[in-house]
């Protein structure tokens, strides 16, 4: 580029901030009593800014009416101002899935307070690849985020390989190369609750678990697992089912376990759907949810699907989807401000949470 193309630039950019902005970087820090710099880093959620700074930034941002101006940040910088989600035809039910809406709901929350835009694409199976490198090209997006990691997933080396920068909502068991990723322990909600049940007397333990192609399946299944062995008990492959995480798939995996010669006395559900099935079928078959058989599920702590008010209703592993959402947005963001940084990994911790659907085992 030469010094005269380079002066072209600059004014064009100058003239698009005196022209759309209302109150530039430099207004709002003046009135603040901060420099542009602090300012800039505490809108874009840096976490070198404490969180008093930050709050007090926001608030002054929305009283006054600042928005960075996109189109200005798109000409100095060269990005998109927009984040990708790609989501293949095959999991297209995860875009009417609660966890799925929650997620994306807590990630928007993020894009908007720093102006991204975002992008979601439903594309067929075999066009993944390609659309991912699509949006490289093209320049739509600067950076995406993976959903439903699987086993030794091959769009992390995909993404690495034409540098578009991404964080994986939970992680790829087998993958060997370091990558950004934000995950529940799902491993040791499931080993807990599985405690907690043996706990109570029971040794007789379903598990409806999810696709466990899945990495999130794979570890709660090795929690599961992992527990029960711990006491000296050899799981059942009669008592796990591994499927979709719908109501019905709940209920039929609850229905066949409950004809068993030895039925469970208490069940681990991988969502709160497949427990409303699971209860269904207990209920169908005359007994009494938390007297007969206890029942453990894996609460998302979804806004519009709540497990009960005062009292769960369900004793449950919880961890909040929307918040998660938050997280991976803010690490994408920052991994796109600073490319040169190492990948970043962050572990979250369900609570276990006691409901009205557990009870000691019932007697022989």
């Amino acid at each position: 580029m030469t010094r005269r193309d380079r002066l072209t630039k600059v004014r064009a950019i100058e003239t698009v901030l005196k022209r759309d902005a209302a109150m530039n970087l430099k207004e709002l820090a003046t009135k603040l009593g901060l420099s542009p710099t602090t300012v800039s880093r505490a809108l874009n959620g840096y976490p070198e800014v404490n969180e008093a700074t930050r709050e007090r930034v926001i608030a002054a941002a929305k009283r006054h009416n600042y928005h960075p101006n996109t189109r200005a940040i798109r000409l100095a910088t060269g990005r998109a101002m927009a984040v990708g989600h790609v989501i293949p035809i095959a999991t297209r039910h995860e875009i009417v899935n609660p966890v799925f809406a929650d997620f994306i709901a807590g990630a928007g929350e993020t894009y908007s307070r720093n102006d991204y835009d975002m992008i979601l694409s439903v594309v067929p199976d075999e066009d993944e690849d390609a659309t991912y490198r699509g949006l490289k090209s093209k320049g739509n997006v600067d950076g995406v985020i993976v959903h439903a990691p699987r086993m030794n997933d091959p769009r992390i080396a995909l993404l690495r390989e034409i540098g578009l920068p991404f964080v994986v909502h939970g992680r790829a068991t087998g993958t060997a190369e370091p990558y950004s990723w934000l995950d529940v322990n799902n491993r040791r909600a499931f080993q807990r609750a599985t405690e907690f049940l043996l706990d109570l007397g029971h040794s007789r333990i379903g598990l409806v678990n999810g696709l466990e192609f899945m990495d999130f399946a794979i570890r709660r299944r090795t929690g599961y697992v992992d527990a029960l062995t711990a006491r000296g008990i050899t799981p059942d492959p009669g008592l796990m089912f591994s499927d979709e995480m719908t109501e019905v798939a709940g209920f039929r995996a609850t229905q066949a376990m409950l004809t068993l010669p030895q039925p469970p006395t208490a069940l681990l559900c991988a969502s709160m759907i497949s427990g409303m099935g699971a209860r269904r079928a207990v209920e169908s078959a005359g007994l009494v949810v938390g007297r007969d058989v206890s029942i453990i599920i894996h609460d998302d702590d979804l806004s519009y699907m709540k497990n009960g008010e005062d009292v769960p209703i369900f004793t449950a592993t919880r961890s909040s989807v929307r918040e998660a959402g938050r997280l991976a947005a803010e690490m994408l963001l920052a991994l796109i401000a600073h490319p040169e940084d190492a990948p970043q990994q962050r572990l979250l911790e369900a609570e276990l949470i006691i409901g009205q659907s557990t009870g000691p085992a019932p007697k022989a």
